[in-house]
């Protein structure tokens, strides 16, 4: 097969990369469409309702720069911790085949790092988000 010229290998991928092109420039022209209309067909009066903030239709109260307590976010924590140890496991549990004692040794030393870091945070108190004994219950602050 003949070595083609430097200029002509790249005049080749042109129609290669044509629909890619259309596509993106497709794209652009609607979103520029509609970010137009949006501004042009919207509605610029303000009014004392449009000020203010939604609350799912409840009229909002009070301050909303209030404390969230900190097990809600250590839910999530682990929420994502573990969902990140569910997607390794799923992945290597397909690829056992391919993968062999080596795999197995990779899997069992993750598990154990993961194992030995929740027996850290429970034996520092980590998991303890009820009340603790100096204080009554309910103790969240406000």
């Amino acid at each position: 097969m003949p070595q083609l010229p430097p200029d002509a290998a790249a005049v080749n991928r042109f129609p290669e990369l044509l629909p890619l092109g259309i596509y993106t420039l497709l794209a652009l022209v609607v979103v520029t469409i509609m970010l137009l209309a949006s501004w042009w067909f919207g509605a610029r009066r303000p009014g004392k309702n449009k000020g203010s903030p939604y609350e799912s239709g409840v009229i909002p109260t009070g301050n909303a720069q209030f404390a969230v307590p900190v097990p809600f976010y250590l839910v999530a924590i682990f929420f994502i911790v573990f969902d990140v140890e569910a997607v390794f496991i799923f992945t290597w549990a397909v690829a056992w085949d391919e993968l062999g004692i080596s795999g197995l040794i990779h899997i069992t030393t993750f598990i154990l790092i993961l194992l030995a870091g929740l027996a850290w945070l429970w034996i520092k108190g980590g998991l303890e988000w009820g009340p603790s004994r100096g204080q009554g219950a309910g103790s969240f602050e406000e």
